[in-house]
């Protein structure tokens, strides 16, 4: 069954937050495993174990992610979580949209559920742990985002980046740096940047606009997008 609204905004956040992640390479929306000759599962994300090629994957993601909302089948969620798990799934997380705000986190041991203000990890697959918040508003899954990009260009947050500038000593210092922190993100997203873009960046002086571009970044379609916020 498609998922409405929420469950297609939600999955889209998700994927931004942990494919951005230091440490994935691979990440995707409803990978479809063939765990066995009779069973084939597709997780709402999957992390690691994401193959870019056609066809059925064999064996199963490191991280699985399912969302929950109207329609869902509690028995049929329940049949899908053990069945990653006894394949070697390290962990289930299920994002509950209706509700109280809440992840529910499963593993072999048992599960738990995680509230807003907490936040889930998973050693071994992810580098940073997410807020649980993160999965709800898209406010914050952009701050994870864009604090995920910057450490895979060696900056450990934005705050990181305008130090760099600070450091320097001159203010073309910290402008310098955040035309090339907006590129890095541009480009770490896969989005081409012209030789005009780059002409645009170079000629802005305004910090505060940089900064702005810097988070559009982030979250932008493209790099054209990025640059027009004002």
């Amino acid at each position: 069954m498609p998922s409405g609204g929420d469950g297609s905004r939600s999955t889209a956040v998700g994927l931004e937050i942990l494919d951005s992640d230091p440490n994935v390479e691979e990440a995707g929306v409803d990978p479809g495993y063939e765990i066995s000759e009779q069973l084939v599962r597709a997780p709402g994300i999957g992390v690691g174990n994401v193959p870019n090629r056609r066809g059925w994957i064999s064996g199963v993601p490191r991280l699985a992610v399912e969302y929950s909302s109207v329609g869902q089948d509690e028995e049929k969620l329940e049949d899908k979580i053990q069945d990653f798990l006894s394949a070697g799934t390290e962990w289930v997380w299920v994002v509950r949209l209706l509700g109280p705000r809440r992840v529910e986190v499963y593993d072999k041991n048992g599960w738990r559920a995680f509230t807003p203000g907490q936040v889930i990890t998973a050693p071994g697959v992810l580098k940073n742990p997410v807020p649980v918040e993160a999965f709800f508003d898209r406010d914050t899954a952009h701050e994870v985002t864009l604090a995920n990009l910057l450490q895979r260009r060696g900056y450990e947050n934005l705050g990181a980046v305008l130090e760099e500038g600070r450091e320097e000593g001159q203010r073309e210092g910290q402008r310098a740096a955040l035309r090339e922190a907006v590129t890095r993100v541009l480009r770490a997203r896969g989005l081409e940047v012209t030789e005009t873009q780059r002409a645009k960046l170079l000629a802005e002086s305004e910090v505060a606009r940089l900064e702005r571009w810097l988070e559009a970044s982030a979250v932008s379609s493209s790099a054209e997008q990025a640059l027009s916020e004002e």
